[in-house]
C-alpha cells in the first residue's frame, strides 16, 4: 500500500472531506471552521469545496450549537461538531450526556445519534487551570458514547473516518500540540475499527498503556530503557471506550508488569479502570503491583516550571517501569 507523509491536521482534513465527498448527509460545524480555516488549519480549504451550508461558522456559544448537532443527528444527518477545545464542551454537556449519549436508549430504538464531538483535550503549553483539562475520562463515564484518542496522522484518518460513519455518537480526542505532527498515511482509503488497540512496540519485561500524546512518552521512555536491557512492551490505547481490554490482558501476561500512563487526574480515571481490569482478570500473573503516572492531583499551572512538575515525562516513566522491576 502506498503512503505519503501528512500533518494530523492534514489527515483529519482528509478523514472529513473524504466522507463529506461520499455522503451528503455529512457536514462539519463549530467557531471559526469556514470562513478562518480552522483554529488550528484542520477544515483549510473545506468551506471553498462544500460551500457555507455544509461547513458552518457558528457563533461563541457552545450548548446552543451542540443542540442543533445533536437534534440534525436525530434527524437523518451526520453532523461533526469542532469544540475549538474540549474544555469548552463543558458547556455543552448537558447535550452530550443527557440527549446525544441517551436518546437511543430513551426513545427504545427510534431515534439514533450519528454524530461526532471532535477537538483537543490535555495540556497544550501554558494555557492554566480552564484550558487544560483532559476529557477522555469524563466522556467515557458516560454509557452511550464512544470515546476515541488519537496519537498519530494514520490512526487520526482511519478513525475519524470510522467515527463519522458509526450509528452512536463518538468523542473524539485530539491534542493541540500534535497538529503539526508528521506520519506515513495510506494514499488508498482505509477505516481502523473502533476499539482496537495497537501494539506500538514490542516487548518482554514490562508493559506500558497509554494513549494521545502520552504515546510520544512512553516511546522515548522506552527507547532509554532498552540502554539498559529492559524491554518494553507500549500498547497505544486509541479507543478509551470501548476499550480493548484483551489486548491488555495478553500484553500483561506475556511481561508480567503493567505500567499506565494517563495525562489526566488520577482519582477514578482510566489508568484507575485498566488497573481494575488487570488485577481481575490477570492477577496470578502480576509479579509486581500495577503502577499508575498520571498528571498531578491539582489543577494546572501556567508557570512553565510547574507545568513541567505536572505532567508525565519520560524520566518519570523510566522511574516508575524501574519501580515494577524492582531495580
Amino acid at each position: 500500500m502506498a503512503t505519503r507523509k501528512i500533518r494530523m491536521r492534514e489527515a483529519l482534513r482528509e478523514a472529513m472531506s473524504e466522507e463529506m465527498r461520499q455522503d451528503e448527509t455529512v457536514f462539519l460545524m463549530g467557531e471559526e471552521v469556514a470562513e478562518y480555516n480552522g483554529a488550528y488549519k484542520v477544515s483549510q480549504g473545506m468551506l471553498e469545496e462544500f460551500g457555507a451550508k455544509r461547513v458552518i461558522d457558528t457563533p461563541i456559544a457552545e450548548l446552543g450549537f451542540t443542540a442543533i448537532g445533536v437534534g440534525a443527528a436525530m434527524a437523518g444527518l451526520r453532523p461533526i461538531v469542532e469544540f475549538m477545545t474540549w474544555n469548552f464542551a463543558v458547556l455543552a454537556f448537558d447535550q452530550i450526556v443527557n440527549h446525544a449519549a441517551k436518546v437511543h436508549s430513551m426513545s427504545a430504538g427510534q431515534f439514533s445519534c450519528p454524530i461526532v464531538f471532535r477537538g483537543g483535550t490535555g495540556t497544550a503549553g501554558q494555557l492554566a487551570q480552564q484550558h487544560s483539562q483532559t476529557f477522555e475520562s469524563w466522556m467515557a463515564n458516560v454509557p452511550g458514547l464512544k470515546v476515541v484518542s488519537i496519537s498519530n496522522p494514520y490512526d487520526a484518518k482511519g478513525l475519524l473516518k470510522s467515527a463519522i460513519r458509526d450509528p452512536d455518537p463518538v468523542c473524539f480526542m485530539e491534542s493541540e500540540v500534535m497538529y503539526g505532527d508528521v506520519g506515513e498515511v495510506p494514499e488508498e482509503e482505509y477505516l481502523i475499527p473502533i476499539g482496537v488497540a495497537k501494539v506500538k512496540r514490542e516487548g518482554t519485561d514490562v508493559t506500558i498503556v497509554t494513549y494521545n500524546k502520552m504515546v510520544k512518552i512512553a516511546m522515548a521512555a522506552a527507547e532509554e530503557l532498552a540502554k539498559e536491557g529492559i524491554s518494553v512492551e507500549v500498547i497505544d490505547l486509541r479507543t478509551i471506550r470501548p476499550m480493548d481490554e484483551g489486548a491488555i490482558i495478553k500484553s500483561v501476561k506475556k511481561t508480567n508488569r503493567l505500567v499506565v500512563i494517563d495525562e489526566s487526574w488520577p482519582f477514578a480515571g482510566v489508568s484507575a479502570e485498566i488497573a481494575y481490569r488487570v488485577q481481575k482478570h490477570a492477577f496470578d500473573y502480576l509479579d509486581a503491583p500495577v503502577t499508575r503516572l498520571n498528571g498531578a492531583d491539582v489543577s494546572m499551572c501556567y508557570a512553565p516550571t510547574l507545568v513541567d512538575a505536572y505532567s508525565p515525562n519520560p524520566e518519570k516513566v523510566v522511574k516508575a517501569v524501574k519501580a515494577v522491576m524492582y531495580r
